[in-house]
Order: structure tokens, then C-alpha cells, then sequence
């Protein structure tokens, strides 16, 4: 026999609290719980499932006053004159050596602790039948980074320039720029690349070969580069003047 819904009736029963009570406390716990945690897990880790990402950050960039200079002479082929700031290196030159007078001075225009720019200056004493054509030019760098993953290396920058009037001062402007071939890791401490860029112990000329040192820096997956340097080469010296290095090197905010 069926069975029919002759009448219904809903109840509500209604539950009150102060809100100092317990069961208000533990509603607003369970809130914040259900809210807050997910928030702060995506805050810290930077979002969700990322494979790869970028961001802004000033590298903490000091000069390490490392140089190698090699100054091409003509109009006869083949002369050049060198120095370094490694002794292996100017006993190697034997005649081609030749001291010359630097200065170098680091800038912090904003004032935020950081280096932001290099201001170096180097004289190169001539006699008067000597005529610089070209320069190859490195300086060092100690290059680190902090904002996510602590990064830290020993950078150069190379500079190389050549023209067929002698000159008598070449001036560069340019930025020292980080250049990435693959990311870097997102924590942890990173020192894969924190050894000298040059071997300034060796007593090998092979070591101190400018093909060498360039190749071997380019195997690496992070490196710097001076980036639009504009060499400006100028002509006139008069007799026994120096000829004369002038560059500024920017150390900018980089993407990473």
C-alpha cells in the first residue's frame, strides 16, 4: 500500500554565543586557519608550481684590483708592451714590460651600501718612437647576489680595441652586465664560479694566453661582459706623453 506526504513542518534551531566566548574564539581560529596558512605557503614560495621565474635586484659588485694589460705597438707588426698585477706574469715579458701609473676609485651614488660605478685610469709611459694601435684590456671582479639565492663569483671584464692611427688616449663608458646562459638556483649558497679568472700563480705563459683565458671563462654558465663600452680613441700625443686608459664602469640593476 503507498505511503503519501500528508504535511511538513521545517525546524531551525539556532545556536548563540557572546563573543568572547568560547565557541566565538574557536569559529575565528578555524577562519584564520582556513585563510591565512595558504596565503603565507604562496607568499614564500613565490607562487605556485613555478618552473621559472625572474626578478630585479643590485649585485654587490667590488673591483679586486686584478689587471692585464697588453698595448699593440706599430707601425712595425709583432711589438707590444705588457703588465699585470701578477708577478708571474711581468717575469714572463722580459723587454716587453712596461709599469704603468693606475688609479682606481669606486662610487656609491645613492648611497645604499652598494658600489654602483668604477671610475679607472691608467697611464702608459711611451718613448717617443713608440705608438700604441690597439689595446686588450682585463679587469676582475668579485660579482655576488643575495635577494633569493646567495650567488657568488669572480667575474672580469674584457675590453679590446684597435684602430690604424695611433692614438693617445682611448676613454670607455660602459655597464658590467650579468649574462646568464641557464637560471640560477632559487636557494642555497652558490659558489661554483668564486676562483680566479686568472690563474695568477702559474709560471706558465699558456695561463696567462688571452685565447686561454677567454675560452676558458666562456665555458662558464654565468658570466659578465662590458656591454657598450663606446671606445672613444683619440689621436695627437705629443713625444713622451703616456698614453692613457680612461674607463667608467657601471654596475646596474640586473634581471635574473
Amino acid at each position: 500500500m503507498a505511503l503519501y506526504k500528508l504535511f511538513s513542518h521545517p525546524v531551525e534551531r539556532g545556536y548563540r554565543a557572546g563573543l568572547c566566548s568560547k565557541a566565538a574564539l574557536f569559529l575565528l581560529l578555524v577562519t584564520a586557519l582556513t585563510y591565512i596558512p595558504p596565503l603565507l605557503v604562496a607568499f614564500r614560495s613565490h607562487g605556485f608550481w613555478l618552473k621559472r621565474s625572474s626578478y630585479e635586484e643590485q649585485p654587490t659588485v667590488r673591483f679586486q684590483h686584478q689587471v692585464l694589460l697588453l698595448a699593440l705597438l706599430g707601425p712595425e707588426p709583432g711589438g707590444f708592451l705588457a703588465w699585470s698585477t701578477f708577478p708571474a706574469f711581468n717575469r714572463l715579458q722580459g723587454d716587453h714590460l712596461r709599469v704603468p701609473l693606475v688609479s682606481t676609485r669606486e662610487e656609491d651614488r645613492n648611497q645604499d651600501g652598494k658600489m654602483d660605478m668604477l671610475h679607472f685610469r691608467l697611464e702608459l709611459p711611451l718613448q717617443s718612437t713608440e705608438h700604441v694601435l690597439g689595446v686588450q684590456l682585463i679587469l676582475t671582479f668579485s660579482y655576488q647576489l643575495h635577494r633569493m639565492s646567495t650567488f657568488v663569483m669572480q667575474s672580469m671584464a674584457f675590453l679590446q680595441s684597435s684602430f690604424t692611427i695611433p692614438g693617445s688616449h682611448l676613454y670607455v663608458n660602459g655597464d658590467l652586465r650579468l649574462l646568464q646562459k641557464q637560471p640560477l638556483r632559487c636557494n642555497g649558497l652558490d659558489v661554483r664560479y668564486n676562483v680566479s679568472v686568472i690563474n695568477g700563480t702559474s709560471p706558465f705563459a699558456h695561463d696567462y694566453d688571452l685565447t686561454h683565458i677567454v675560452a676558458a671563462y666562456q665555458e662558464r654558465n654565468v658570466t659578465t661582459i662590458l656591454a657598450d663600452p663606446n671606445p672613444i680613441w683619440l689621436v695627437g700625443r705629443a713625444a713622451e706623453a703616456p698614453f692613457v686608459i680612461n674607463a667608467v664602469i657601471r654596475y646596474p640593476v640586473e634581471v635574473i
